[in-house]
Formats: C-alpha cells, structure tokens, sequence
C-alpha cells in the first residue's frame, strides 16, 4: 500500500525540528504545517510549510492525517486529545503525558476514535539496541539478574539550549525526561513489567523548583533488578559514555550496552563488541542534526505508519507510553514518601 500520510507538528524546538527532518526525508509522508513555541514561524519557512496559530486550527487543515507532538510534557495531553478528536492519528514524543489518569484518558479516547495512539521511544530503532534486545532474548547471557543504567546530560545544555521547560513544575522533573527510555528499553528487552520502585530525587538548583536528580531502584516481575541514575546537572565534559549506558549482568554472562557507541558482550573473561551505533549527540534546537541521530526517528516514523496501517510494527504503543509515565511518576512518589510503589502485574502484551 502506498502511503500519502500528511503530518502536523505541535512544538518547535528541538524534538520538532527532528520530527519535520525525518517526514522530509522518509517517502509517503508529507510535512502539512506546524504550531506551537517561539520557533514555530522560523521552522515552518524552514521547510516551506504553513504555520498555524494553535492545535485546533492545525487539525483542521485539509491534508492533515496524523499530528506528531513535540511541545513540553505537560501540554501532551491537551495537543494529542485535541487531535484524536479530530480523527488523527497521534505520535507523541515521550512521556506520553504527565500523570497516569491523563494517559488513560488519551488511550480511551483513541480508542473510541479508533485512531493510532503511539509514543517516541526512538531507542527501539537504535542499531545497539536491537540486537542487544535479540541476544536478551536468544539467552546470550542467561537469564537476566541486575542492570545499572546511567543516564546523564551536562548541564551546559540548561543555558541557551532551548530547555527551560525542564524547570517548569507542570512538567514534574528531568527523570520524567530521561527515565522513560531505560524504562522501555528494558520493558522491550525483556519482556515484563516493572514491579517495584523506590528512589531519592532531588533539586540541586536553587532556582529550580522541580527534581534534576534521582537515584531509583526497581525490579521487575521476572526478578530482574535495575539501579538508575538521571540527571541534567553533570558538568562539562560529562563522564565519557555515561549519557546512556546501561551494564547488564545475566545467570552466564555480561553485556555493556551503549546506545550511542559500542555494544559489548562478555566472552570467557574477555569483551568482544557486537555492534556499533554512530555517535548521535544531544545537542541544543539549532544545531545541525546528524544523519546519526535521524536515522532513528526516520525508522520510527515507517514504524508508525504501519501501525496506521495494521501492520506489525515496533513503535512504541499507547500501552507502552503509560508503563513509562507509571514508573516515573512512582519514583517521584516513592521519594516524597519514602516509600516503596508496588506496581500491578498488568503481563506481557503483544508489543513485547
């Protein structure tokens, strides 16, 4: 089937920027208009497209089938609500919203719509990643015990990056920026749901109101326990390959995934990589994107549309989006409670 999918953008910045860049350069789509922030008259002469006034008035333009949302977390819910109910189909870029019940309403409404609903968890088309997901799952290392992930911005990035919604208290934290990925790509690759979560977040800047640190504990309901460390604070230059890293220890062996650079297996008592992904920095909404870091969101947006379609596709689901936000926001809590969130046993469902 031939695809002629017209795509609306809501935000500007550098999520926005990356989406419009992967519609361009991915046949059967077609960049409609865009609306939403500051950038949003620059980036649509950018690309020689229409911008709109507000997200209402971008999903009634003719030609427009799916809306991409970009804009700051807390304005997810409103941008994807508004279109499901003009009948479009929906990518939101993670978290798919900022609470649990707001996700659930999202769900319900493309339901009744019976429009796609999915979230941008690119790392699921990140060369690493999915052969690192293959081998979990063929047991090249047994079965899962522990992971350690690391996920680090520096904190040079907060100053004229484009990021200042990070400080907004209606966005609750980074770790709702950050986590959802470790969260997912775990999730994916091992075919469960997380169990339990206990944490410590914290604001390390006096004029930010909201969490820029956590240290998190979770298990998973195959037994797997996962450390997690999150924050945007790390000074410049950042520890060498720590903006992502996650060290897996299974029953039989090691693995040393990096994203963005080498994955690594353990052989005996030696490591031999597996695989390669070209570096793909994160860097600040004007800077030039590398074709690195395109070619995940290139493979996301096929993903979606087959999903349109009915066809398989690996693009993360609804479903997926608010296993994401469940955790994080269960981390937040544990931290103000001092407790420990136990989390139901919803089982392993077909996006596994």
């Amino acid at each position: 089937m031939r695809r002629d999918l017209g795509i609306g953008i809501t935000g500007s910045g550098f999520m926005g920027r990356t989406h419009a860049e992967a519609v361009l350069a991915v046949p059967g789509f077609r960049l409609v208009a865009v609306t939403g922030g500051r950038r949003a008259r620059g980036l649509a002469e950018r690309f020689g497209i229409d911008e709109e006034p507000d997200v209402e008035r971008l999903v009634r333009r003719p030609g427009v089938d799916a809306v991409i949302v970009t804009t700051p977390h807390h304005v997810h819910v409103h941008d994807a609500l508004a279109s499901i109910a003009a009948g479009k189909h929906v990518l939101v870029e993670k978290p798919l919203a900022t609470s649990v019940s707001d996700c659930d309403r999202m769900i319900d409404a493309a339901r009744r719509r019976s429009v796609t609903l999915a979230v941008g968890y690119h790392q699921r088309f990140r060369r690493n990643n999915v052969e690192a997901r293959r081998r979990i799952r063929e047991g090249a290392i047994g079965r899962v015990l522990t992971i350690q992930t690391t996920m680090s911005t520096e904190a040079s990035l907060r100053d004229g990056g484009g990021w200042e919604w990070w400080d907004d208290p209606a966005s609750l934290g980074h770790v709702l920026n950050s986590a959802p990925h470790g969260i997912d790509l775990l999730r994916w690759c091992m075919g469960t749901e997380v169990a339990a979560v206990s944490a410590l977040s914290r604001s390390f800047l006096t004029r930010a109101p909201v969490e820029n640190t956590t240290l998190a504990l979770l298990s998973f309901h195959n037994g797997a326990l996962l450390s997690l460390y999150s924050t945007n604070l790390m000074p410049d230059p950042g520890f060498p390959g720590e903006s992502f890293r996650l060290r897996i220890m299974g029953s039989e062996g090691l693995m040393d995934l990096d994203p963005f650079g080498d994955l690594k297996l353990s052989a005996g008592r030696t490591w031999r990589t597996v695989s390669t992904q070209p570096a793909a920095r994160f860097l600040a909404a004007d800077v030039p994107l590398s074709p690195a870091r395109l070619r995940a969101y290139e493979r996301q947006l096929r993903a979606f549309g087959n999903a349109i379609e009915g066809k398989a596709s690996r693009i993360g689901s609804a479903r997926d989006g608010r296993a994401g936000v469940e955790a994080v926001t269960a981390m937040l809590e544990a931290s103000r409670t001092g407790t420990v969130i136990h989390l139901p046993d919803r089982g392993a469902g077909s996006e596994f």
